[in-house]
Protein backbone atom coordinates (compact mmCIF):
# COMPACT_ATOMS: atom_id res chain seq x y z
CA UNK A 1 0.00 0.00 0.00
CA UNK A 2 1.54 3.16 -0.95
CA UNK A 3 0.75 6.91 0.91
CA UNK A 4 -1.68 7.61 -1.57
CA UNK A 5 -3.29 4.49 -0.89
CA UNK A 6 -3.51 4.88 2.45
CA UNK A 7 -4.83 8.84 2.30
CA UNK A 8 -7.75 7.09 0.12
CA UNK A 9 -8.20 4.26 2.75
CA UNK A 10 -8.49 7.46 5.15
CA UNK A 11 -10.71 9.66 3.45
CA UNK A 12 -13.33 6.40 2.06
CA UNK A 13 -13.40 4.34 5.58
CA UNK A 14 -12.78 6.95 8.49
CA UNK A 15 -16.43 7.76 9.21
CA UNK A 16 -17.71 4.26 8.45
CA UNK A 17 -15.01 2.75 11.37
CA UNK A 18 -16.39 5.47 13.87
CA UNK A 19 -19.72 4.80 13.37
CA UNK A 20 -18.96 1.01 13.67
CA UNK A 21 -17.06 1.85 17.19
CA UNK A 22 -19.28 5.04 18.14
CA UNK A 23 -22.25 2.25 17.72
CA UNK A 24 -20.86 -0.33 19.70
CA UNK A 25 -19.45 2.00 22.87
CA UNK A 26 -21.40 5.13 22.47
CA UNK A 27 -18.46 7.56 23.79
CA UNK A 28 -17.68 9.65 21.23
CA UNK A 29 -14.00 10.25 22.58
CA UNK A 30 -12.89 6.55 23.21
CA UNK A 31 -14.65 5.89 19.57
CA UNK A 32 -12.18 8.47 17.94
CA UNK A 33 -8.84 7.29 20.16
CA UNK A 34 -9.72 3.62 18.41
CA UNK A 35 -10.41 5.09 15.12
CA UNK A 36 -6.92 6.62 15.35
CA UNK A 37 -5.02 3.83 16.93
CA UNK A 38 -6.50 1.75 13.93
CA UNK A 39 -5.20 3.92 11.22
CA UNK A 40 -1.79 4.09 12.96
CA UNK A 41 -1.56 0.74 13.17
CA UNK A 42 -2.53 0.37 9.33
CA UNK A 43 0.14 2.48 8.75
CA UNK A 44 2.98 1.08 10.78
CA UNK A 45 1.74 -2.12 8.62
CA UNK A 46 1.04 -0.74 4.92
CA UNK A 47 3.86 -2.40 3.53
CA UNK A 48 1.89 -5.68 4.41
CA UNK A 49 -1.49 -4.93 3.12
CA UNK A 50 -2.52 -4.30 -0.12
CA UNK A 51 -5.11 -1.65 -0.90
CA UNK A 52 -7.92 -4.15 -1.59
CA UNK A 53 -7.79 -5.72 1.65
CA UNK A 54 -7.42 -2.35 3.25
CA UNK A 55 -10.86 -2.26 4.61
CA UNK A 56 -11.58 -5.38 5.79
CA UNK A 57 -8.09 -5.40 7.46
CA UNK A 58 -8.98 -1.98 8.82
CA UNK A 59 -11.86 -3.08 10.32
CA UNK A 60 -10.70 -6.22 12.22
CA UNK A 61 -8.07 -3.76 13.36
CA UNK A 62 -10.55 -1.61 15.01
CA UNK A 63 -13.03 -4.01 16.20
CA UNK A 64 -9.74 -6.13 18.17
CA UNK A 65 -8.96 -2.24 19.68
CA UNK A 66 -12.53 -1.82 20.81
CA UNK A 67 -12.93 -5.44 22.55
CA UNK A 68 -9.67 -4.10 24.32
CA UNK A 69 -11.17 -1.11 25.03
CA UNK A 70 -14.09 -2.74 26.66
CA UNK A 71 -12.50 -5.01 28.35
CA UNK A 72 -10.29 -2.18 29.83
CA UNK A 73 -12.98 -0.09 30.86
CA UNK A 74 -15.15 -3.10 32.66
CA UNK A 75 -11.88 -3.70 35.06
CA UNK A 76 -12.12 0.01 35.97
CA UNK A 77 -14.26 1.40 38.77
CA UNK A 78 -15.55 4.32 39.04
CA UNK A 79 -15.08 6.09 42.05
CA UNK A 80 -16.78 9.12 43.29
CA UNK A 81 -20.36 9.66 41.53
CA UNK A 82 -21.38 10.69 38.12
CA UNK A 83 -24.54 12.84 37.60
CA UNK A 84 -26.46 12.78 34.94
CA UNK A 85 -25.77 16.57 34.31
CA UNK A 86 -22.27 16.17 34.61
CA UNK A 87 -22.02 14.53 30.90
CA UNK A 88 -23.71 15.29 27.55
CA UNK A 89 -27.01 13.31 27.14
CA UNK A 90 -27.50 12.12 23.98
CA UNK A 91 -30.24 12.98 22.36
CA UNK A 92 -31.96 10.86 19.59
CA UNK A 93 -33.68 12.81 16.61
CA UNK A 94 -36.60 10.51 16.73
CA UNK A 95 -38.72 8.20 18.64
CA UNK A 96 -37.55 5.32 15.92
CA UNK A 97 -34.24 5.92 16.63
CA UNK A 98 -34.43 6.25 20.07
CA UNK A 99 -36.26 2.49 20.18
CA UNK A 100 -33.32 1.34 17.80
CA UNK A 101 -30.75 2.59 20.23
CA UNK A 102 -32.39 0.97 23.06
CA UNK A 103 -32.79 -2.40 21.27
CA UNK A 104 -29.02 -2.62 20.23
CA UNK A 105 -27.78 -1.39 23.74
CA UNK A 106 -29.61 -4.62 24.90
CA UNK A 107 -27.12 -6.91 22.87
CA UNK A 108 -24.12 -8.33 24.07
CA UNK A 109 -20.86 -6.67 22.46
CA UNK A 110 -20.38 -9.33 20.43
CA UNK A 111 -24.21 -9.42 18.53
CA UNK A 112 -24.10 -5.21 18.56
CA UNK A 113 -20.74 -6.13 16.48
CA UNK A 114 -22.13 -8.56 14.07
CA UNK A 115 -25.57 -6.15 13.36
CA UNK A 116 -23.16 -3.19 13.10
CA UNK A 117 -21.11 -4.75 10.83
CA UNK A 118 -23.91 -6.62 8.36
CA UNK A 119 -26.94 -4.24 8.47
CA UNK A 120 -24.64 -0.49 8.94
CA UNK A 121 -21.71 -1.32 6.99
CA UNK A 122 -22.90 -4.08 4.57
CA UNK A 123 -20.14 -6.68 5.17
CA UNK A 124 -20.27 -9.73 3.96
CA UNK A 125 -20.62 -13.25 6.10
CA UNK A 126 -17.09 -14.00 4.96
CA UNK A 127 -16.24 -10.68 6.08
CA UNK A 128 -17.56 -10.37 9.06
CA UNK A 129 -16.09 -13.87 9.68
CA UNK A 130 -12.87 -12.67 8.94
CA UNK A 131 -12.91 -9.14 11.15
CA UNK A 132 -14.35 -11.14 14.38
CA UNK A 133 -12.46 -14.55 13.63
CA UNK A 134 -15.70 -16.47 13.14
CA UNK A 135 -16.61 -19.08 11.05
CA UNK A 136 -19.25 -18.16 8.50
CA UNK A 137 -22.15 -19.92 10.01
CA UNK A 138 -20.80 -19.27 13.33
CA UNK A 139 -22.05 -15.52 11.98
CA UNK A 140 -25.08 -16.37 10.74
CA UNK A 141 -26.03 -18.38 13.70
CA UNK A 142 -25.06 -15.56 15.91
CA UNK A 143 -26.44 -12.72 13.89
CA UNK A 144 -30.20 -14.76 13.56
CA UNK A 145 -30.21 -14.67 17.41
CA UNK A 146 -29.17 -11.18 17.82
CA UNK A 147 -31.92 -10.32 15.21
CA UNK A 148 -34.51 -12.13 17.01
CA UNK A 149 -33.33 -10.55 19.96
CA UNK A 150 -33.74 -7.03 18.10
CA UNK A 151 -37.47 -8.04 17.11
CA UNK A 152 -38.67 -9.36 20.75
CA UNK A 153 -37.15 -6.36 22.14
CA UNK A 154 -38.88 -3.55 20.36
CA UNK A 155 -41.95 -6.12 20.22
CA UNK A 156 -42.43 -5.20 23.67
CA UNK A 157 -44.40 -1.78 24.33
CA UNK A 158 -42.80 -1.23 28.34
CA UNK A 159 -39.18 -1.40 25.74
CA UNK A 160 -40.31 1.44 23.79
CA UNK A 161 -41.04 4.80 25.95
Amino acid sequence: MTERDYNECVDKYADNVYRFIYGNIGHKEDARDIVQSSFEKLWKNRGKVKPETARPYLFEIAYNQMIDHLRKVKRIRLKGSFNESDGIAYQPSNESKKALDLALASLNEMQRSLVLLKDYEGYSYREIGEITRLNETQVKVYLHRARVQLKNFIGKKENIR
